[in-house]
């Protein structure tokens, strides 16, 4: 058989394969795994990657398309289980979900699937589960018609006691090879005995074939263990990043995508190796993952502190804290050799710290903005020092040219110098992550311009081209212009307190100078909203004028309408349970004030009903004694009655047998029914005779 005719047989042979199962598509790993199978053809793998296709990869965004509802032709169809109780939306690639179903069913769903992956490199609940599977499945092994795959996701740290390969050099890495010599950390005893049953129940049955994947400390997307560090560096809160230790414990890692590209692999390939390693090239300590963090999103300082202080992070939890304190070597050594992946962060994530920056902003939704620099690597701290001494020089230098410059403008401060102060800070990390806001700079088309320039001619012609160059870094994303008539602003600047007024630019003759200098200095082909127009970042006008809101509620609305959600972290977890929590405070306190509010009705109701009765029955009596009345009960009534007659009836037949007694007289019937109680209903019929 030919290469070629090989490549075909393998490719009818994967095709058959279709449905994935995995295991809670709510978590980071396995929803990030399930969506990139969801958009890959069934045996794509097996197709050698061009140059061509190399490139538009890289150019590509590495964000896996948000699968429709309805299913690719010859794409994977992904089903799993769900978290109990529920912590992130149900996925949308998936065709079906589970969720606290029981063993029986489970094992329904199973076989339904041709492929099976357990992931247990994040949950370790879920280590007794993957046994039970496997074991299920290989009980099932003489009723399944079509062969299944077993893949078990498991962790490196399964090798983190594995002694050194050579005493004499510890650099020497661990291969797939080397995976019989493997010893676990002392809190993943469970996941290494997962490993080794679904290796044993693999050998020797045709119609169950299953694989090991021994995944590194996982990054990218919406970050993994590493988003706690994302995270305290992007909120600004501290002044340098916590590194745990001497920092200098080597972490084997790969992106998650990277992953996911490895179990495709392993689908399409179906490899002769059952245990495989999946880690990218580096050899990145936890000291650089910190500090490469640190610098492109945070202070860009680190700060070593005890190895405990670990276990004082809420958002690690223990295996989080194993995996950042590992120590190991590892290589993936078939995976590189023998595998077709589309790489996301071969290379590792200090050298694509860029890419995966992006990505993560994207996945948490945070504000979007242009990454610095790629990070320097060796030799940096020497560097950081040098430049240390340069700044010292170039704040003296600075400082007396501001003074200088005061000291010949009246002290006014020239544009040269603001300008320069608040692209310094525009370029910091808080505004950068943040965003942030200019209100009443810059006021003129030169400034604007001078602000936002592109000081780097050469990447310039690169970025924009033709249009006009602009620092993409620090330009904002949106423009926002409150306008409004002269007569307008002068009405609501003569209505602000006095103590509102004093000290500032809103006294009358201060603003009406400052009014009339802003119309001089903006035309109408030269205004600070032209220049945004030019570089198509269309300005926002609002006419508040025409709001008649002196609170500026309803701009408030509309801008936020315009913007749209904060693009910013969502509730942690206690935060969602304090908010649930007031939530349902709040609803019995709703509920208790509506009861409350029902029984004050009901009393008040009552009340008047027992008012009107009084008054009723003291008028009646009024009427008895001012005028000759007899009282008229037919007798009709009370003849061979067993049971008083109904409340509704009884006032009915005593007026229809008054008129019957009396049908020659002109008679005014007055009668009311009261309902003391529900068995002795009273009715007074008055019979007053106005012949008499």
């Amino acid at each position: 058989m030919t290469e070629e005719e090989e490549v075909v047989a393998r490719t009818e042979k994967v095709m058959r394969i279709q449905r994935v199962f995995i295991n809670l598509l709510d978590s980071y790993s396995s929803r990030n795994i399930g969506k990139f199978l969801s958009n890959c053809v069934v045996g794509a793998s097996l197709e050698e990657i061009t140059e061509e296709e190399e490139e538009e990869d890289e150019n590509k965004s590495m964000m896996p398309e948000a699968s429709s509802p309805r299913l690719k032709e010859g794409t994977f169809q992904v089903v799993g289980t769900l978290s109990t109780p529920p912590r992130e939306p149900e996925p949308d690639f998936a065709v079906e979900t589970y969720r606290a179903i029981s063993r029986e069913d489970l094992l329904m769903r199973l076989l339904e699937c041709d492929i099976i992956i357990y992931n247990i490199s994040e949950n370790p609940q879920q280590v007794e589960e993957a046994i039970w599977a496997v074991s299920a499945l290989n009980e099932e092994v003489s009723h399944i018609e079509k062969r299944k795959m077993f893949i078990l996701i498991s962790t490196v740290m399964t090798w983190a006691r594995s002694k050194s390969l050579d005493p004499d050099d510890s650099e020497i890495p661990f291969t797939e090879e080397d995976y019989r010599r493997r010893k676990q950390h002392p809190n993943f005893l469970d996941h290494i005995n997962a490993e080794k049953m679904v290796l044993k129940l693999g050998k020797n049955i045709k119609k169950l074939v299953t694989y090991v994947v021994a995944a590194g400390l996982q990054y990218g997307m919406e970050g993994g263990i590493l988003h706690s560090f994302f995270k305290l560096a992007w909120l600004g809160d501290v002044p340098a990043l916590p590194v745990f230790g001497d920092g200098m414990n080597i972490i084997p890692a790969i992106h998650v995508l990277d992953l996911a590209g490895v179990i495709q692999n392993i689908i399409d390939h179906m490899p002769k190796h059952h245990y495989l390693v999946a880690v990218d090239e580096s050899i990145h300590t936890l000291e650089d993952l910190v500090k490469c963090i640190s610098k492109h999103t945070g202070p860009g300082k680190i700060q070593k502190v005890p190895r405990e202080n670990a276990f004082l992070t809420k958002d690690l939890t223990q295996e989080s804290i194993d995996h950042l304190l590992v120590n190991l070597r590892m290589e993936a050594l078939f995976v590189k050799e023998n595998f077709n992946i589309r790489w996301v962060a071969q290379t590792g994530f200090v050298e694509n710290i860029n890419s995966i920056l992006k990505e993560y902003k994207q996945s948490r939704g945070l504000l979007e903005a242009i990454v610095a620099p790629k990070y320097g690597g060796e030799g940096e701290e020497e560097g950081e020092e040098e430049e240390e001494e340069e700044n010292v020089e170039d704040a003296q230098e600075l400082l007396d040219g501001i003074k200088e410059s005061m000291e010949q403008n009246a002290g006014r401060l020239e544009d040269q110098y603001i300008i320069r102060f608040i692209k310094e800070k525009l370029k910091s990390m808080p505004c950068r992550n943040q965003g942030y806001i200019l209100d009443g700079f810059p006021k003129t088309y030169d400034q604007a311009k001078d602000l936002f320039n592109q000081e780097d001619e050469e990447e310039e012609e690169e970025v924009r081209g033709k249009m006009f160059p602009f620092d993409r870094v620090i330009i904002p994303e949106f423009v926002c212009a409150l306008d409004a008539s002269d007569e307008f602003l002068k009405d609501r600047v003569m209505n602000l307190p006095e103590s509102f007024v004093a000290g500032t630019h809103y006294s009358q003759d201060r603003f009406l100078r400052a009014l009339s200098n802003y119309r001089d200095i903006n035309t109408e082909d030269e205004t600070v909203f032209n220049y945004f127009d030019e570089l198509e970042i269309h300005p926002i006008h609002i006419d508040v004028g025409k709001l008649e809101d002196a609170q500026n509620r309803l701009a408030t609305t509309r801008l936020i309408k315009e913007i749209g959600k904060p693009r910013n972290y969502g509730l942690t977890d206690e935060e969602k349970v304090e908010e649930e929590r007031r939530a349902a405070e709040e609803h019995i306190a709703k509920e208790a004030m509506q009861e409350a509010e029902r029984e004050h009705k009901e009393a008040m109701e009552m009340a008047e009903k027992i008012a009107r009765w009084e008054e009723w029955v003291s008028g009646c009596v009024r009427m008895l004694v001012s005028l000759r009345v007899r009282a008229h009960v037919p007798a009709s009534v009370g003849r061979g009655a067993a049971k008083p007659l109904g409340p509704i009836a009884l006032p009915v037949l005593l007026i229809e047998n008054c008129h019957r007694h009396t049908p020659n007289k002109s008679c005014l019937f007055v009668w009311s029914y009261v309902p003391f109680s529900k068995k002795t209903p009273i009715v007074f019929c008055l019979v007053i005779n106005n012949d008499d």
